[in-house]
């Protein structure tokens, strides 16, 4: 299943990113899919601004973003998420997952996450987004954020 499909599947409508180059091949399959609305901005602070906007005027955003713009909107997530405890949902994708000796940041994003509370999953590497729709279809009922992890590099189905 593509990640559009997926995304559509869990009844997402507004997709917030900041594409890097190995999330950015995704956009085919999000423009592809009539029920999303694809949303870029600038900074990753302002694409959790922006989903907790859409979140209170009843839309369904869905955030994408690599895990060093994690880092960098940390004050945003945390307003939206432990402030407004808003139940946004996410796909981080975490360069360089499988080569952690060449890059710092796979190995700060989980305890970054620990820290504002955020739970996570990691995503398998097969290549195939069927888990994320699973996943996140019951986001509707949650009380607050979820984030899948994508790892990214290092030869995975992802890279």
């Amino acid at each position: 299943m593509d990640l559009g499909t997926a995304l559509s599947a869990a009844g997402f409508r507004e997709v917030v990113w900041i594409p890097d180059s190995t999330l950015g091949r995704f956009e085919p399959a999000l423009r592809a899919e009539p029920g999303l609305r694809l949303l870029r901005v600038a900074r990753e602070g302002e694409a959790w601004a922006l989903a907790l906007g859409l979140w209170a005027a009843g839309g369904r955003p869905f955030v994408v973003m690599q895990c060093t713009g994690l880092f960098e909107s940390g004050d945003s997530l945390r307003n939206a998420v432990l402030d407004y405890r808003a139940p946004l949902c996410g796909l981080i994708g975490v360069r360089n997952a499988a080569r952690p000796e060449i890059d710092s940041a796979p190995g700060r994003v989980e305890p970054f996450l620990r820290a504002f509370g955020v739970p996570y999953r990691w995503l398998g590497g097969a290549g195939d987004f069927s888990d994320l729709a699973a996943m996140f279809r019951p986001a509707g009922a949650r009380t607050g954020p979820y984030l899948a992890l994508l790892p990214e590099g290092g030869g995975s189905a992802w890279a």
